[in-house]
């Protein structure tokens, strides 16, 4: 007896002239080598059951009808050993959650398995004792963990007056839509013991980030390291700053004038109200954690992590990154 297998192309046009003889199945099925069976569920399965050609097997039609069958069926990928190479680095250095891996590498076109298969993987590995599987232990430590504390309300402000303040409420609302480029907010990540810091400035629409090392939270460096940075765009491309109350951003006057940018300045102890750099300052943290000296952080590393952040997938954007983002807003604004 013939075992059962896929018919071919050539196989089902034997088919459709071979019943032109009138033959019995069992007969086609001997003269084309395979099981009577797999000729009986082809006719079943493929033979038009309405149209002008109802009741006759077509060859060209049956093959049609397999091919969209087999390309709608759905199919389990498995986590192979060279996926998990690729996973790896993205997890441990670039600092990507496995949901981000996952929808980037399928954007891009890479065979890659669910989030959850990289999860269900990565607490699999923990506490093997695989040899192959040592290499890969320690990556539920590169898992985003925690969440942030919130400080509670109704707390007097004792950082000091801002000359020239303008509160959030005055902002135009066009801000609020994330719809054009130029819309900047602006904070310091603090190093251990509060020696050091980071300069953070994120674009509202296209989440772009520039990163710049400070000494400390003196206004005078914080005003430096914006003029160097912020001025090497156009004078129409920065429209709106918005900083936190602390009087680090005391020079926010003379920085508007700089750029020809609007300043502004959210509630106090209302981190809401930047909820964009706070965002990328909770993935900057993934790289330094809280209580790194950032005084011992090279220039290089934080240019690294600049760049890493800025090719970084996000879900809002359908998984592409900033600088990707970026570049599409540039092209619609020139069309």
């Amino acid at each position: 007896m013939k075992k059962y297998k896929q018919l071919n192309p050539s196989q089902r046009y034997q088919i459709e002239a071979l019943l032109e003889t009138r033959i019995t199945k069992s007969e086609i099925a001997d003269i084309i080598g395979v099981h009577p069976a797999t000729v009986y569920r082809e006719l079943v399965r493929n033979t038009a059951k309405r149209g002008r050609t109802s009741g006759k097997y077509m060859a060209t039609n049956a093959q049609r009808r397999v091919d969209s069958r087999h390309k709608c069926k759905p199919k389990q990928l498995l986590l192979t050993e060279q996926m998990k190479e690729r996973i790896d680095p993205l997890l441990r250095i670039n600092k990507w959650s496995p949901e981000l891996i996952s929808e980037r590498l399928e954007l891009e076109g890479e065979a890659c398995v669910s989030h959850e298969t990289i999860y269900q993987w990565i607490w699999s590995v923990k506490k093997s004792k695989k040899k192959k599987d040592v290499k890969y232990s320690k990556l539920f430590k590169d898992l985003k963990h925690g969440s942030r504390r919130q400080k509670r309300g109704n707390k007097k402000d004792k950082r000091g007056c801002i000359k020239g303040r303008v509160g959030i409420d005055q902002r135009p609302s066009v801000v609020e839509e994330r719809k054009r480029i130029g819309d900047i907010e602006i904070d310091l990540m603090m190093g251990s013991e509060h020696k050091s810091a980071l300069l953070v400035m994120t674009d509202r629409a296209t989440l772009v980030t520039m990163l710049e090392k400070l000494s400390g939270k003196e206004a005078s460096e914080v005003y430096e390291k914006m003029e160097q940075r912020l001025t090497n765009f156009s004078s129409s491309w920065i429209k709106t700053l918005t900083f936190d109350n602390g009087m680090e951003f005391a020079q926010h006057q003379k920085t508007g004038k700089l750029l020809n940018a609007k300043t502004y300045f959210t509630r106090p102890y209302t981190s809401q109200d930047k909820g964009t750099v706070e965002n990328r300052i909770g993935v900057i943290r993934r790289f330094f954690p809280k209580k790194t000296d950032l005084r011992k952080v090279s220039d290089k590393r934080i240019k690294e992590v600049e760049r890493l952040l800025n090719y970084r997938p996000i879900r809002k954007f359908n998984y592409h990154n900033p600088i990707e983002t970026l570049k599409n807003k540039c092209f619609a604004l020139m069309g």
